[in-house]
């Protein structure tokens, strides 16, 4: 049943916005999609940043080369620093709240760090209010970087065990792509994709090409390469309907991947 915008704004009016028709009626309008024409690359923080040098030179020659086909928004992860940073605030007994505040001040350097090395190509980091300008940045170079950990600070959802943040980096990176209508995500970490175990623990682990999320739940891969709230975001997601997951470690994965082409692991909604 299609509603017109009287009889939703009736609706807002008269009920609480948990109401069920109320929500239909919301629904029922397309989403506009900001960047439909942008990628959103999440440049993994353990994975690649902290390895320094060898990792990150190949890639960064790597985004310049693509940004001349492709509008490119570039999010970080937080990595080794932000770990050792949640074993010290866990063990003071520090909220979920404060951690997530801690690793985004990591994933803020890493973002610094690749917005300092991809200055001289035009290519600037934007934070907080600055991601209105995207689209200027966009426009003008083509690539954009950002900080990858969103900005719930102490608003942010505890999980139900432990206080380590559960929404981080890979949930950050994806929201922007959703929320931006962006036509892909992808996310660049050490390994060729998902494995059936920890490929770097377990020498039978076998390689997966493509899995849907509610297969990856079924198999109990569910936190095993990107975050659990990430996958629960992805299957309710109405633009970004499959991620995938690449290794930037080997030379012209990410350009392989912005092409279009089968690299690496996808990773479907349904």
């Amino acid at each position: 049943m299609a509603h017109t915008t009287a009889e939703l704004d009736t609706l807002l009016m008269q009920r609480s916005l948990t109401d069920p028709e109320l929500l239909a009626a919301a629904d029922a309008a397309a989403d506009f999609r900001i960047l439909p024409d942008a990628t959103v690359i999440k440049i993994g923080g353990q994975s690649v940043i902290d390895r320094g040098r060898a990792a990150v030179y190949p890639l960064v020659d790597e985004i310049v080369a693509a940004r001349k086909a492709h509008k490119l928004l570039i999010g970080t992860g937080a990595g080794t620093r932000a770990r050792h940073l949640y074993s010290i605030a866990a063990e003071l007994n520090l909220p979920a709240g404060v951690l997530s505040q801690l690793g985004a001040s990591v994933a803020d350097q890493n973002a610094a760090m690749l917005g300092q090395l991809l200055a001289k190509h035009g290519i600037s980091m934007v934070d907080g209010a600055g991601l209105s300008a995207v689209p200027l940045y966009l426009a003008e170079v083509n690539a954009v970087v950002f900080s990858g950990m969103p900005p719930y600070g102490l608003w942010t959802r505890p999980a139900a065990e432990g206080v380590i943040p559960p929404y981080r980096t890979d949930a950050g990176c994806f929201l922007l792509a959703e929320q931006f209508g962006c036509k892909a995500m992808v996310y660049v970490k050490d390994e060729d994709g998902l494995y059936s175990a920890n490929p770097k623990t377990a020498k039978d682990a076998t390689f997966i090409p493509k899995i849907s999320v509610d297969e990856m739940l079924a198999r109990g891969l569910a936190d095993s390469i990107l975050e659990f709230p990430m996958l629960d975001l992805l299957k309710k997601a109405r633009h970004v309907r499959q991620v995938q997951v690449v290794n930037g470690l080997k030379p012209g994965n990410l350009t392989r991947a912005l092409a279009g082409e089968h690299v690496g692991t996808i990773i479907t909604a349904s």
